[in-house]
C-alpha cells in the first residue's frame, strides 16, 4: 500500500474520512481588499471534544463551519497553553523564548515582531477578546505587542463568574485597566467579539478570540448543562455544556459577520491550544469555591494517547479548521500543520509581510490550505516541555526525555495511536532524529527576566 492509502486507513481509525470527503479546492479569490481574520482558540479542548469527531458533543456551529471549510486532521499545538499562544503569535517555537509551559512575567524580547503587529503595520485593526497569558501586567500586555484593543484576562484562567485568577488576583480588564463586570466569561468574550465586528470601519480587522473554556473551573448555566443531563459524571457534564456554550457564542460571531455583510470577506480559523486535561480539584484555589466540586473527568482525547502536558498525540493533536466562505471549498487536509505555521500562513493569505526576515520556524501552509498543493514537502516539527522533547519529520516522531534516558519512536502514519514503540527496530532513524533535535535546539533561548 502506498503512503496516501496508509494515511487514509489511519484516518478511518480516527473516524474522519466518512464525515469529510476530500474535495478539490479552487484557488482563493484575488481581491484588492485584505480579508478580515477571526482567529478563535479554545482552551483544553481535546480531540473528541467537538461534534465532528464525537457525535455526543453538540457543536452545530463549529461542525457547520468545519464542514463548509478546510478541516485540518493533523493540526498540532503545544502540550500547554502559553507555548501554543506564543507560537501562533510569533511563528517561532516557544522554546526560542525560554517558554516550555504555562508562563508569566516577560515572554517576548524587545525586538519580537508579532502577527498582530505585522497586520497592524499593513492597515489592520487588531483586537483581542479573552485570554492573553503571554506576559504579565502592567508591562507585558497585549497593547505592547501589536493589539490596539484588549479585553478579557491576563492570567492563565478565571472563575467563570467572579472573573478572578486562581490566587484571587485581579485579571479582568479592558485596555490594561481592571474592571468589574457581571456575566459568564463565555458570554462576555463573545459580546466583545461581536462589538468589534459591528464597530468595523473601513480597514480590515484581525480579531483574536481566546475563550476560557473548557478549561477548569467550570460553572455552566442550567440552559447548557441540561443538554447533557444523562452524563453520569458531573464534571464531564459541565465540560460538555461549556463546549456547547462556546459553540453558541461562535454562532453569534458568525451572525455578526453576516449582519455586517463581511462574511465572505472574513477568514475564520478555529483551533484548540492543547489536548484535553484528565481531571482537576482544589480546596484552596479560587477562594475555595470549588472545594466541593472536584472535576474528576474533563477532556476526551480518545482514541489518541495522552493528555494535556504530554507530547503524545493526545496532548498535541487538536481539532482545527479554516473557513473562508466563497473562497475555500470544503476539503480535508491530512498533511501536518503546526501551530507556528499560523503567522506565515495568515501573512500569506492577507498579502502582508514583515519588514524584515523573521527566520520563522513555522512554514507557510496556505498552498496546502487553499488547495494549490495536495501534499506538503518534507518538514520537521518540534516540541519542548522542559522535561520532554519531541520532533516529527514526515511520518516519524521521536519522543525523548530531557536527560536522554527515555527514547521512543513512532510512525504516526502507520501507528497514529502510538501503541508500538519502534525505536529498537530503527536505530538509524532514532539517531537521525536525535541529530535533528540537537540542531533545532541550538536556537533555543533562556527565559527573559522582567
Amino acid at each position: 500500500m502506498n503512503k496516501q492509502h496508509n494515511r487514509r486507513e489511519a484516518l478511518k481509525t480516527l473516524g474522519l474520512t466518512a464525515a469529510f470527503p476530500c474535495i478539490a479546492l479552487r484557488s482563493h479569490a484575488s481581491s484588492a481588499t485584505k480579508p478580515n481574520i477571526v482567529f478563535i482558540i479554545a482552551d483544553d479542548m481535546g480531540w473528541s471534544d467537538i461534534g465532528y469527531n464525537n457525535p455526543k458533543i453538540q457543536t452545530p456551529n463549529l461542525d457547520r463551519l468545519a464542514r463548509q471549510g478546510v478541516t485540518l486532521t493533523h493540526h498540532y499545538a503545544a502540550p500547554t497553553c502559553t507555548p501554543t499562544r506564543v507560537g501562533i503569535m510569533t511563528g517561532h517555537y516557544p522554546s526560542r523564548y525560554g517558554v516550555h509551559g504555562p508562563d508569566y512575567g516577560r515572554i517576548f524580547r524587545d525586538d519580537t515582531v508579532t502577527l498582530p503587529a505585522i497586520l497592524q503595520n499593513h492597515g489592520y485593526f487588531t483586537a483581542i477578546s479573552g485570554k492573553w497569558h503571554m506576559g504579565s501586567p502592567p508591562d507585558f500586555t497585549p497593547l505592547k505587542y501589536g493589539f490596539q484593543s484588549s479585553y478579557g484576562y491576563f492570567h492563565g484562567q478565571v472563575d467563570p463568574y467572579a472573573h478572578d485568577y486562581k490566587t484571587g488576583e485581579k485579571t479582568w480588564h479592558r485596555n490594561d485597566e481592571y474592571l468589574e463586570e457581571e456575566g459568564h466569561v463565555t458570554d462576555l468574550i463573545t459580546r466583545e467579539a461581536v462589538r468589534i465586528i459591528e464597530s468595523k470601519k473601513k480597514e480590515p480587522f484581525f480579531l483574536y478570540v481566546a475563550y476560557s473554556i473548557p478549561h477548569f473551573p467550570l460553572n455552566e448555566p442550567e440552559k447548557w448543562s441540561a443538554l447533557y443531563a444523562n452524563e453520569k459524571e458531573a464534571s464531564r457534564q459541565w465540560f460538555q455544556a461549556s463546549v456547547t456554550h462556546m459553540d453558541h457564542g461562535i454562532g453569534r460571531i458568525v451572525q455578526a459577520l453576516d449582519r455586517q455583510g463581511v462574511r465572505e470577506d472574513t477568514l475564520i480559523v478555529f483551533v484548540s491550544d492543547n489536548g484535553g486535561q484528565k481531571s482537576w480539584s482544589s480546596d484552596t484555589q479560587y477562594h475555595g469555591r470549588y472545594a466541593d466540586k472536584p472535576h474528576a473527568v474533563l477532556g476526551d482525547n480518545t482514541p489518541l494517547r495522552g493528555w494535556k502536558g504530554d507530547v503524545y498525540e493526545g496532548g498535541v493533536r487538536v481539532p482545527a479548521f479554516v473557513n473562508w466562505q466563497g473562497t475555500l471549498s470544503p476539503n480535508t487536509v491530512d498533511d501536518p500543520v503546526h501551530f507556528t505555521d499560523w503567522a506565515p500562513t495568515l501573512c500569506r493569505a492577507s498579502g502582508c509581510s514583515p519588514s524584515r526576515d523573521l527566520d520563522w520556524d513555522g512554514v507557510d501552509a496556505w498552498p496546502i490550505v487553499s488547495g494549490k498543493t495536495k501534499n506538503s514537502a518534507s518538514r520537521s516539527m518540534y516540541w519542548n516541555t522542559g522535561s520532554m522533547t519531541a520532533v516529527r519529520q514526515d511520518d516519524w516522531k521521536l519522543i525523548q526525555s530531557a536527560d536522554g534516558k527515555t527514547v521512543e519512536l513512532y510512525n504516526i502514519n502507520d501507528d497514529p495511536l502510538e501503541q508500538r514503540d519502534a525505536a529498537a527496530q530503527n536505530p538509524q532513524k532514532v539517531n537521525a532524529l536525535q541529530q535533528l533535535l540537537k540542531e533545532i535546539q541550538k536556537k533555543d533561548g533562556p527565559k527573559l527576566k522582567p
